[in-house]
């Protein structure tokens, strides 16, 4: 098996807690602020890997970017409070849509500051993804209210994580800055947490503990998927979010998805079996198959 094809595997795995933690994110939320639950939800993060950082006897915050894994931190909590904030407002499935126009971003900036060299058949396939993206949300024909301006901008904060996380992981390990991130940014969200306190229930409490579980195994999942392959490859992973939103909407939230959204889904999908193939079965990098775009 191919790096490339180990980083999409991890990449679809952690497209899956991605969902998960936003549906146990919505379920802790009916009962207390968001405020409450982000901090809650990254200080049981914390707790989860103090056992590993022990351990390590804190080596395991040995780095050379504290300045990087500081701002990652700071940019994370508005994008957190943002994201999670959205889920109250509009359904799971249009959340995770929207959200599907941060990957774009991030190759085009993945292009700009990391050198990467981007591909036909990666163009392709974003372009499908997006394409399928559009059909969902239908601008212009959908009411816009304003959870989808907090997932848009959201996502460009975590567009941002992204490409500073890409950065970060070529000399840190996916639990150094798993690590740092659960540090700083229950750290950041201890004052608002204590500012706009809401007492939770025992249910908030678990839901938010079961969210930090899959968002712990989220998080090292993509962090080692980024030290495989480019940012290009393991971004359309990320569109099979919508699929999972789709089913895991339905089942708990009994929110059924229109035939717009699975039309846009099945292009979405079709996006990541592309590439997923060139990868696997072609058994050779698309770098050495593709056209490049000239900039």
């Amino acid at each position: 098996m191919t790096k490339s094809i180990q980083a999409v595997l991890l990449a679809l795995i952690a497209s899956f807690c991605a969902v998960l933690m936003s549906v146990f994110l919505k379920l802790g939320q009916q009962d207390a602020n968001v405020f409450t639950v982000g901090f809650m939800r990254f200080f049981f993060g914390f707790l989860i890997i103090l056992p590993f950082i022990i351990k390590s006897r804190f080596k395991i915050y040995n780095t050379a970017n504290l300045k990087l894994h500081i701002s990652r931190s700071i940019i994370n909590v508005p994008m957190m409070i943002l994201g999670f904030a959205a889920l109250m407002y509009i359904p799971l499935e249009q959340i995770k849509a929207i959200g599907f126009l941060s990957p774009i971003l991030v190759v085009i900036l993945s292009v700009i500051f990391l050198k990467e060299r981007i591909y036909l058949i990666r163009t392709f396939s974003l372009v499908l993804g997006f394409i399928g993206t559009l059909i969902i949300l239908r601008p212009g024909i959908i009411e816009i209210n304003i959870g989808v301006y907090m997932v848009l901008l959201s996502g460009l904060l975590w567009s941002t994580v992204i490409i500073i996380t890409k950065f970060m992981s070529k000399t840190d390990s996916a639990m150094t800055i798993l690590t740092y991130q659960y540090t700083f940014v229950s750290l950041f969200t201890l004052p608002l947490a204590i500012i706009y306190w809401s007492n939770p229930t025992g249910s908030s409490i678990f839901y938010s503990f079961l969210a930090a579980i899959v968002g712990t195994i989220l998080h090292l999942c993509i962090n080692n998927s980024y030290k495989l392959a480019d940012l290009s490859i393991i971004q359309p992973v990320w569109f099979t979010q919508l699929i999972f939103a789709s089913l895991l909407g339905f089942v708990i939230f009994g929110s059924l998805p229109d035939l717009f959204t699975w039309i846009g889904a099945i292009l979405v999908f079709t996006s990541v079996l592309i590439i997923t193939y060139r990868e696997n079965y072609l058994k050779k990098d698309i770098a050495k198959r593709s056209i490049p775009l000239k900039s």
